[in-house]
């Protein structure tokens, strides 16, 4: 089987549409990714999907008074149709479904088999009232590393794991006035302590491209004891765990990331024609398969942290080659929040906006490395004055000279096209991947075109590098590059010494 990359976007929980923060994180870098990645001749899977096993479907089922798994149903709809609607094009997409069920089961009868799991008491916050345990979405306390409020499971703010009975003063998130008390239950877990060598290994590798939280992250939590993770959690909302020490437990959502990815990336090769002997198949280590994921940094530890620990208990498999993190996307300088209304879906904008310009602004703001921010009017400022009025411009320039038959392109032409050709692969790299870059670069080289005024002796050379600047601009203004281009192969090399110029299309103004 070839080698190729599999590029993976975990989907978000199935408890409503995706608004532009999920957007301008990991879904538009992975899908630019993926577009540049096969434009430069690889092998490339894009796959995401929806998480359906989170208990915050749970919560927010009961916030909007609906059943829970119709909840789900619907925001899998929805998702898909805004990834749609944004030009976002994965391989495979992740549905609930028996499939789903048994490739999550079968993963971790063989973690059981293998005898890696250990069945350990672990203390969790107890509501006597309902005689239900409360984990994640149902408890909301202190974080113990960062201190702030939050639910148990992944800090939003530090990246940490919180187990629910580590919060500080947890309360009930249905029945906040309901009292708590902590008791221990038997549960399956992986003692991640046991696979601190493999890790601490493993990260040393990956140090040179982890951004810094992540980094931050991983450092701190290696300089402590690492934690007894649960695979198995005593509450009902998930796939029943087909254990009989643990009968009547379900497995831990949040373990279910590898399970996840795997299934993700056989439902993209089924997409693309291939049969598969399994759903892990494409993880084997002879395929030489590279696993690059986008996520958010606070799904660090659950994705990197207990997922690279999986891999190596079971052995056998890649583990991911590289994590591209990105940090929260703001709305109007605050959260992005759906159940105080503040927020703006990608098909609402899309509705309005010609996609090409939002995924370029998307780009050009991206939370690469820090918290960015959104809003509307600040979308027309800069799409206008850095996007659209300048390649209007270009593409006017090129028009003088469509219908003229080739012109020559000199090797100092070649020379410029190369540095171009350099500098977008720089962003695009995998290795040091970044959206904001390459989005800088877009501009920076949209408007040396701009500042251009060809004339005979040169209009080869304008009209070539504008092509070359269209292909390395593609994977984000989709749409214009889908009009302009008959294909969008980009080259190893300029080699033309001569070029065809033809009329382009212009782009739309993005209105107030």
């Amino acid at each position: 089987m070839m080698e190729r990359t599999l590029v993976i976007a975990p989907g978000p929980t199935a408890n409503g549409d995706l608004h532009l923060g999920h957007l301008a994180g990991p879904f538009l870098a992975a899908d630019v990714c993926a577009r540049y990645a096969r434009a430069a001749g690889h092998d490339v899977l894009f796959g995401t999907g929806v998480h359906f096993t989170q208990n915050y479907i749970v919560t927010t089922a009961r916030r909007l008074n609906v059943p829970p798994e119709e909840l789900r149903v619907r925001s899998a709809g929805q998702v898909e149709e805004t990834l749609t609607a944004m030009g976002i094009e994965p391989d495979g997409f992740v549905r609930f479904g028996d499939r789903y069920v048994k490739t999550v089961r079968t993963f971790f009868e063989r973690l059981h088999g293998s005898g890696k799991l250990r069945l350990r008491g672990l203390k969790f916050p107890y509501a006597p009232r309902t005689g239900e345990f409360l984990t994640d979405a149902y408890v909301r306390g202190g974080c113990p590393v960062c201190l702030a409020d939050g639910c148990a499971g992944l800090c939003e703010n530090c990246g940490h794991w919180i187990a629910s009975g580590d919060l500080i003063d947890p309360r009930s998130t249905l029945h906040p006035e309901d009292p708590v008390e902590l008791r221990e239950q038997q549960v399956l877990v992986l003692p991640l302590e046991e696979h601190r060598e493999a890790l601490t290994a493993y990260f040393a590798r990956q140090s040179a491209t982890m951004r810094p939280r992540l980094a931050q992250m991983i450092e701190e939590i290696l300089a402590r004891p690492l934690p007894d993770y649960p695979v198995t959690l005593p509450i009902a909302w998930g796939i029943p765990a087909p254990f009989p020490e643990v009968a009547g437990q379900v497995i831990y959502a949040d373990a279910e990331t590898i399970a996840w990815s795997m299934h993700c990336t056989a439902l993209a090769a089924e997409q693309r024609g291939e049969v598969l002997a399994a759903e892990d198949e494409l993880w084997f280590s002879e395929t030489g398969n590279k696993v690059v994921y986008f996520f958010g940094s606070d799904a660090g530890f659950a994705f990197a942290v207990v997922g690279a620990a999986m891999l190596e208990a079971l052995g056998g498999y890649v583990l991911p080659g590289h994590f591209v993190t990105n940090e929260f996307y703001e709305l109007d300088h605050d959260k992005f929040s759906t159940s105080r209304g503040h927020v703006v879906s990608g098909r609402e904008l899309a509705a309005e906006v010609p996609r090409d310009l939002i995924r370029y602004y998307l780009a050009a703001t991206s939370p690469d490395f820090q918290r960015t921010n959104f809003t509307r009017q600040a979308l027309a400022r800069v799409t206008g004055e850095r996007l659209v009025q300048p390649w209007n411009r270009v593409a006017d320039k090129v028009g003088r000279w469509a219908g003229r038959g080739p012109l020559p392109v000199t090797e100092r032409s070649r020379e410029a096209a190369a540095r171009l050709l350099e500098r977008f692969a720089a962003a695009y790299d995998v290795r040091r991947f970044n959206l904001t870059a390459a989005a800088f670069t877009l501009t920076e080289q949209l408007a040396r075109l701009d500042r251009w005024e060809p004339g005979p002796a040169d209009a080869g050379d304008f009209c070539h590098e504008v092509d070359l600047f269209l292909r390395c601009a593609a994977p984000l203004l989709i749409d214009l590059a889908g009009e302009a281009l008959a294909e969008r192969a980009v080259p190893a090399a300029p080699h033309a010494t001569e070029f065809t110029p033809v009329r382009l299309p212009r782009l739309a103004e993005p209105g107030p």
